[in-house]
């Protein structure tokens, strides 16, 4: 039964407020009314409990619990697959491969003078004395990593475990440059150690201290010892170092996050249960390829076996054998494998490779049935995935490095020009201008894309320099390489017209420029 609330339009204002008497409505009328029945077939089918729903979570967790319940065994399990799947391995190659690259993320120095224009001795200075700290006697405090090697190194990590830790080390033990970095297992950071509300408002989440907001304050360690091999748990003391000495990496996938799960936790199952399936395959056509079988006795023929006892015949590959009288040779030949392996395969490795952002095809080294504007979207769209990881590397780790050694590398006086002098560390806001060129990829259709970009260079839709940075280059390098070149071609005795038919342009082009110079009715 339903009712309704109505006012009496009519009837005088009471000096205090009267509660309205309950009427039923009118026959007919649908405001206020309820239908449980409309209800539940406008719920979400993804909100419904039923048989079919009964395992699917109904309660949302909050970040820290399922960090702290389910990392580390995940952690453990992409850790294995890396080791023994190939296709987990597959996957980190393709990630160092495109993140990072044969050259790792270099520095370009964009440094400029008062007028505008760049510095071009200061960055030069900057590029050389960079590149002389990323060598691995200087940046890595082992000694054994360059900082390309610490960049694949940190992708890696993150995505196997879902995280990188470099820590910052400083002084003597740093080597010459007195700054230098410590790769550091993540799981050494105990990812189950919290601490309740402090005094001072701090807690502690999965090995982490943080103030009341939420920003880092120092990270527990119970070893950065590289003398010892084993992970501690349990009551162990914690080795203390402040944030400001820890760069840590992770991509946040949910609100208040503090610890990375692995790039590669969605495709684990799958890839767990694929090699299972190809490792029964396998057995199984390995024992229907041995062509086995077994010997049937007739009625009243047959030796007297113990229960123990068998009787076996050793056949060889092509050969006919004699067999006792009474004997029956009943042929054991399973059908397997019928064909059904390779698309099976297939279907488990794209969802692999949607999980994993990559595309099937690289990922699986098949090529088979694709066409050319197939592979090509799917290249394209997997190089955007990894454009946007190396932005989140570069944010992450290299710009933070970069910010510890230039007032260090300024302060020491490291950062020469070619004439001897050195830059001043009270220009450090200058030189703090930088650029950072990743790795960038071939053309997929070289003639078709290069006519394309000097289109779009030709209609002021887009700059030489960006083009070349498309490339994976420097511009200012770039046109000083092809200056020198120019110089060195006349300095041979090369003709200008042979040089500009070198540098692209056409003699007829070249001759009427000639001509209208001899005309006077333009420059030569």
């Amino acid at each position: 039964m339903f009712w309704t609330f109505r006012r009496s339009m009519d009837a005088a204002p009471a000096a205090a407020p009267v509660e309205p008497p309950l009427t039923r409505p009118k026959e007919g009328a649908r405001a206020g009314r309820y239908n449980p029945m409309l209800a539940r077939r406008m719920m979400p089918s993804a909100a419904r409990a039923d048989r079919l729903t009964a395992s699917w979570p109904s309660t949302p967790l909050p970040a820290d619990d399922i960090i702290r319940r389910h990392q580390r065994v995940i952690v453990a399990r992409s850790r294995e697959q890396a080791a023994n799947n190939d296709y987990a391995r597959a996957f980190l190659r393709m990630a160092v491969q495109n993140v990072v690259g044969s050259t790792g993320i270099r520095m370009q120095a964009q440094a400029r003078d008062p007028d505008g224009s760049l510095d071009q001795v200061a960055n030069d200075a900057l590029e050389v004395a960079w590149w002389d700290w990323c060598r691995r006697e200087n940046c890595d405090v082992s000694g054994r990593r360059s900082f390309r090697a610490m960049q694949a190194a940190a992708i890696q990590s993150a995505a196997k475990d879902g995280e990188f830790v470099v820590r910052k080390v400083y002084g003597r033990d740093a080597g010459p440059w007195g700054f230098a970095l410590q790769l550091l297992d993540p799981q050494r950071c105990p990812v189950d150690h919290d601490e309740d509300l402090r005094r001072d408002g701090s807690f502690v989440r999965h090995g982490i201290e943080f103030n009341r907001f939420g920003r880092p304050l120092a990270y527990l360690f119970t070893t950065t010892d590289e003398r010892e091999a084993d992970y501690f748990y349990g009551s162990r003391a914690f080795v203390r170092i402040p944030a400001a000495e820890i760069i840590h990496g992770f991509r946040e996938e949910m609100v208040g996050q503090k610890r990375g799960l692995p790039w590669m936790a969605t495709s684990l199952w799958r890839m767990q249960m694929l090699a299972g399936y190809e490792e029964a395959a396998l057995v199984n056509a390995r024992s229907s390829a041995a062509k086995g079988g077994f010997l049937k006795w007739e009625e009243g023929y047959g030796p007297e076996l113990d229960e123990e006892e068998d009787l076996t015949v050793d056949v060889e590959p092509g050969t006919w054998q004699e067999l006792p009288a009474g004997v029956t040779p009943v042929p054991n030949h399973p059908p397997y494998p019928v064909g059904e392996t390779a698309p099976f395969r297939k279907e488990m490795l794209r969802g692999i490779a949607a999980g994993l952002g990559v595309a099937y095809n690289g990922l699986a080294s098949d090529l088979e049935g694709v066409n050319f504007s197939s592979i090509r979207q799917g290249a394209l769209d997997e190089r955007e995935y990894w454009k946007e990881l190396q932005e989140w590397l570069v944010e992450t780790l290299i710009d933070e490095v970069f910010k510890e050694w230039l007032p260090r590398a300024l302060l020491a006086g490291r950062v020469k020009t070619p004439k001897g002098g050195t830059l001043k560390a009270e220009r450090m806001d200058k030189y703090r201008e930088v650029e950072w060129q990743p790795r960038r990829w071939p053309w997929i259709d070289p003639r078709a894309d290069v006519a394309a970009a000097v289109e779009m260079k030709n209609n002021l839709m887009g700059s030489f320099g960006q083009f070349i940075r498309d490339q994976g280059k420097d511009p200012s390098t770039v046109w000083r390489e092809v200056a020198e070149d120019i110089n060195q071609m006349r300095a041979a005795g090369i003709p200008d017209e042979f040089i500009a038919v070198v540098m692209g342009k056409q003699t007829g082009a070249i001759q009427s420029a000639r001509d209208a110079a001899a005309d006077g009715s333009a420059p030569p």
